[in-house]
């Protein structure tokens, strides 16, 4: 099992909107970045955990958990010219982009950045390393443990 931190905009699908989606389960569309559609593609496993991130928004931090609910499948807003993510490169018999269907299992309250941070057993974990902005990172397992813990304790 793997655990994985996605990021998305709270304006473009925030948990909330997950958890009243059907099955609380959501396509993960848009993603134009290849190491992040590689992560996606070919190590994400249905039932790996998710750690839901609000990214771009006043208070960015872990919002929900989550899991993997499917195996990889060509992203429809790559072929759709009125989406923001469509891509004209690519094409149906050869799609370069992929997404997994993301199911919410919980709202957590916002664990931020700040905080994040000021644990000093999180220090290794990606979200929090200079420069990355990659909206799909790997979790270790004990980064996993450490923050179910935080936010089963409240604090």
């Amino acid at each position: 099992m793997h655990y994985w931190l996605m990021k998305s905009e709270p304006a473009e699908v925030s948990v909330d909107d997950a958890l009243a989606a059907p099955e609380s389960t959501v396509p993960w569309t848009g993603v134009r970045n290849y190491q992040a559609r590689n992560f996606m593609r070919d190590q994400m496993r249905i039932d790996d955990g998710v750690l839901f991130y609000h990214s771009s928004c006043a208070e960015p931090g872990i919002v929900g958990i989550a899991r993997v609910a499917s195996t990889p499948y060509p992203d429809p807003t790559q072929f759709d010219p009125g989406s923001p993510y469509h891509d004209p490169a690519s094409k149906a018999e050869a799609p370069r982009w992929m997404l997994v269907d993301v199911q919410v299992l919980r709202k957590t309250r916002n664990l931020t950045l700040p905080e994040l941070r000021a644990d000093p057993d999180l220090q290794d974990l990606l979200v929090l390393k200079k420069g990355n902005r990659l909206s799909i990172t790997p979790v270790e397992p004990v980064h996993w443990r450490r923050i179910l813990k935080k936010l089963d304790a409240g604090s």
